[in-house]
């Protein structure tokens, strides 16, 4: 070989030598503009904007009442009562204010991402992952009350019936439809009287409207008294206690045992003493249906609008 053949070839293979580290110095510059770009969408993913008016209602010192349904004193309550095990990275005060945006509002997922300015994947996870963390927390609150409660609660459904007779009352007894979507089979078994597609949700609560057990799932055409006799309060006779007894309408039966249950008597009525029990009866019973309009009203997204969930 020529010197000449051995310095062109010299040359080449610098070439090629600075060629090769010019595209290495070029990748290595991408790759950190893009990783500066990643870490600074990043921080912007997780950053709140305090501009949106949710955002800054919730975090200011108004009254919560009117967009979220709770009263600052039990939005606070429900933030400490809350599990902290999420791993993301808007803290546990805003999804609670999302959650309750959109248990309250009866919107869409997306209604609620541009009301607080946050990604729509995000809106969905959180409404899973708190709705989860109440159920963790949920016997903390609906739970059936001590003894010395028992006095109290009496106490008021004589109140409320106007006649010491029933001051024996635990708890009044009922049944609500929550609206579904038909599924794909034995949907008929889920159509209810009411001429809607639904499943039973049993509950009984005290003489201020609080619940203090709830039985849900079964389809919308079973009967509140059948409900009733498949709930765990009747099988395993939870409630009342001894000497005490629940009062519900006239779809229920009215028993001594296992649970005791007083319901009015069927029209017509058999002399004024019947009419008064009735009366009565009905002042007190009706704590129910009040408790259910309640949080029909407050929690629209899953009482006003029809629900597309697996039926079990």
């Amino acid at each position: 070989m020529s010197h000449f053949s051995i310095v062109k070839s010299n040359n080449e293979a610098r070439r090629r030598r600075r060629r090769a580290l010019l595209n290495k110095t070029a990748v290595a510059v991408i790759l950190q503009q893009q990783e500066a770009r990643y870490v600074d969408l990043r921080g912007q993913y997780c950053q709140l904007n305090d501009k949106t008016p949710a955002v800054s209602l919730f975090f200011g010192d108004g009254d919560l009442k009117k967009d979220f349904r709770l009263s600052r004193e039990s939005v606070n309550a429900l933030v400490e009562a809350l599990v902290d095990e999420h791993i993301h990275g808007w803290g546990r005060e805003l999804e609670v204010a999302v959650f309750l945006y959109w248990l309250a509002s009866a919107t869409s997922y997306r209604v609620v991402s541009e009301a607080f300015d946050v990604p729509l994947s995000t809106v969905h996870m959180i409404v899973h992952r708190v709705a989860k963390g109440i159920l963790q927390i949920y016997t903390k609150a609906v739970c059936f009350p001590s003894e010395a409660e028992l006095e109290v609660i009496g106490a008021g459904f004589a109140q409320l019936a106007g006649s010491p007779a029933l001051n024996r009352v635990a708890g009044s007894i009922d049944c609500s439809h929550i609206r579904i979507k038909p599924p794909g089979e034995y949907k008929e078994d889920y159509y209810n009287r009411k001429l809607f597609h639904s499943i039973q949700l049993q509950a009984i609560c005290d003489h201020k409207g609080r619940f203090l057990n709830a039985f849900v799932g079964l389809p919308g055409s079973v009967h509140d008294a059948r409900v009733l006799r498949w709930s765990s309060v009747y099988v395993q006779q939870l409630y009342p206690p001894p000497g005490w007894c629940i009062i519900g309408d006239g779809g229920y039966p009215c028993l001594a045992t296992p649970i005791c249950l007083m319901t009015p008597f069927r029209e017509p009525v058999q002399g004024p003493v019947q009419a008064r029990y009735n009366k009565h009866l009905s002042k007190a019973r009706c704590v129910v249906e009040r408790a259910f309009g309640m949080m029909k009203t407050r929690w629209r997204s899953i009482f006003l609008k029809a629900l597309e969930v697996k039926k079990t």
